[in-house]
């Protein structure tokens, strides 16, 4: 994965997508990696935003045309004088991603997410979404709110890697340690003690001072065995609170975590990574 060679930069032209233009544009230009833009169209909305008749026979094929020329015209005027491969593709912008990401053995998809609350994500689905659940290769994103409107934060200075206690720890952490060191920045680790629910028999103090002293350990460990020199904090917290503090403390440039991939396809779907890049103030790179 780690050094990114192959960038999917999936475009939607809307405002938080053009936030991102100089994350991807960093991004691509600091570890020399090749850049693909894409677009997922559907045949209605192009036509409707053309002048094309629907009776036309050669409708389909003018259609893509279209659609390429916009696309090339935004790469010229995003990156100019880079070469890159300009894609579109007929689908479901989700499922598009998904296609290319495998066909272009992309290292990276680089995308905003325009965060939607969690009954709309829930019931209909969002391409975020369906990008984190279904591609395999480390996803960039971040929400549409913070990328337009907070000055960018590259190259990164501060990161925060949140680890949990799957087995994917490991390789989330060597690979935050191994951003942090491209980029000369300063890393920072956090794990989170899930808040646990009150129970009038448990001594919740207790239970809690041993998850957290046993997290402690498995950080020194891990650490140890990566022989990464980098601060750790173990918060008792709502995850994705705990996260997000930590992130606002450390004034972090990007947040390094997981996906879940050790613990299945199901437990991925519910998991908590939605909620973190929602109310993350920065964008989460997820490995």
């Amino acid at each position: 994965m780690l050094p990114f060679r192959k960038i999917l930069y999936p475009v939607d032209y809307s405002d938080p997508c053009q936030a991102m233009i100089p994350y991807v544009q960093e991004m691509a230009s600091h570890y020399s990696a090749e850049l693909t833009v894409c677009h997922a169209y559907q045949p209605l909305a192009a036509i409707a935003n053309s002048e094309l008749l629907v009776t036309d026979p050669e409708l389909p094929a003018k259609v893509h045309a279209l659609e390429e020329n916009r696309l090339r015209q935004f790469a010229c005027q995003a990156f100019p004088g880079q070469t890159l491969e300009a894609m579109v593709e007929l689908g479901e912008p989700g499922g598009v991603i998904d296609k290319l990401a495998r066909e272009q053995r992309a290292d990276l998809v680089m995308l905003a997410t325009h965060g939607h609350g969690p009954l709309r994500r829930l019931l209909l689905g969002s391409v975020t979404a369906k990008v984190l659940h279904d591609v395999s290769t480390a996803v960039w994103t971040g929400v549409g709110a913070a990328l337009s409107d907070h000055p960018v934060r590259i190259p990164y200075q501060s990161i925060v890697c949140a680890l949990d206690d799957s087995q994917e720890a490991e390789a989330v952490l060597r690979a935050a340690a191994s951003i942090a060191s491209a980029y000369g920045a300063q890393l920072f680790i956090v794990h989170v003690v899930p808040t646990s629910p009150a129970y009038p028999d448990v001594d919740l103090e207790e239970h809690t001072k041993q998850l957290t002293e046993s997290s402690q350990f498995r950080l020194r460990e891990l650490k140890a065995k990566l022989g990464i020199d980098a601060p750790h904090s173990v918060i008792d917290a709502l995850l994705a609170d705990g996260i997000h503090h930590e992130v606002v403390r450390r004034k972090a440039d990007l947040l390094v975590t997981g996906r879940g991939h050790s613990i299945g396809t199901f437990s991925r779907l519910w998991s908590h990574l939605y909620s973190i890049i929602r109310d993350s103030p920065c964008p989460v790179l997820s490995i």
